[in-house]
């Protein structure tokens, strides 16, 4: 399947500051890209730097004044729905040494606070049906609030609210993953059908010898989703880090399939 892509970002930046934008689509293998652009206008010139573990890259700017940024892009969504159940991660000794961090406690996925709670909940044979339990069990306990949460709020926070938007969602996800031993990451993407069209996060974890997606809102299947970075919590996947401060004026993401 072909889709379309558009994000226009508009930003005033009232005093000088550097910025860190993610919104380029990852060329991957399940999602290869065709063609796409992105256009900058109110900044000092771009510096490319590659994404976590060489997937895609992040574009270091300095602006100042008005900001506008543009992204296009049309991909081939090459990812058939997959079945996690009966899979577990491989032994942790084998794991690629840059996937250890994601089975630590980070910033806004204190999973070590969650251990307990885990272990007493959650029994399943194999640590594929311990996710879907996981999943079934935040989608069911936990309600899609928009405006309930703000940039501080942990999956901590999210697990004693019980309310959250996707990417509360995907931190108590990734935070569940990691206090029963699996390798769990964030995604930021973007997504075919989102009801209202914005950027999207939800989780990879680890299991057998690949990285599967899940998400744990349900808004979206994985067969419609197209990645843009991938980290350990929201931390390394936002679209836009602002070293300093800026207001937005609009923010515009559209996402349709193409013919």
């Amino acid at each position: 399947m072909k889709v379309n892509i558009s994000a226009l970002l508009s930003y005033e930046v009232h005093e000088p500051a550097d910025i860190l934008l993610a919104v380029e689509v990852i060329p991957m293998a399940d999602q290869p890209l065709l063609h796409d652009l992105l256009t900058i206008d109110g900044c000092g010139p771009l510096t490319p730097v590659e994404g976590l573990h060489g997937l895609g890259r992040r574009m270091w700017m300095h602006a100042h004044g008005h900001l506008e940024i543009a992204y296009t892009a049309t991909v081939s969504i090459e990812r058939a729905p997959t079945d996690i159940a009966g899979l577990n991660p491989p032994p942790h000794a084998t794991l690629p040494n840059a996937y250890i961090q994601y089975l630590m406690p980070s910033r806004y996925c204190p999973s070590d606070q969650l251990e307990t709670f885990v272990n007493t909940r959650f029994d399943a044979p194999d640590k594929g049906t311990l996710i879907m339990q996981m999943t079934d069990w935040i989608h069911d306990s936990v309600a899609y609030v928009s405006g309930s949460s703000g940039f501080t709020t942990t999956a901590r926070d999210t697990f004693v609210s019980r309310t959250g938007v996707c990417r509360d969602f995907a931190h108590l996800l990734i935070a569940f993953a990691r206090a029963a031993d699996i390798p769990a990451r964030m995604v930021s993407a973007y997504a075919l059908g989102i009801d209202p069209p914005d950027f999207h996060a939800l989780v990879e974890v680890f299991l057998g010898d690949r990285w599967h997606l899940v998400d744990p809102t349900r808004l979206v299947p994985e067969e419609n989703v197209v990645r843009i970075a991938v980290g350990r919590d929201a931390t390394d996947i936002g679209f836009m880090t602002i070293f300093g401060a800026a207001e937005m004026l609009a923010q515009n993401v559209m996402v349709t399939a193409s013919s």
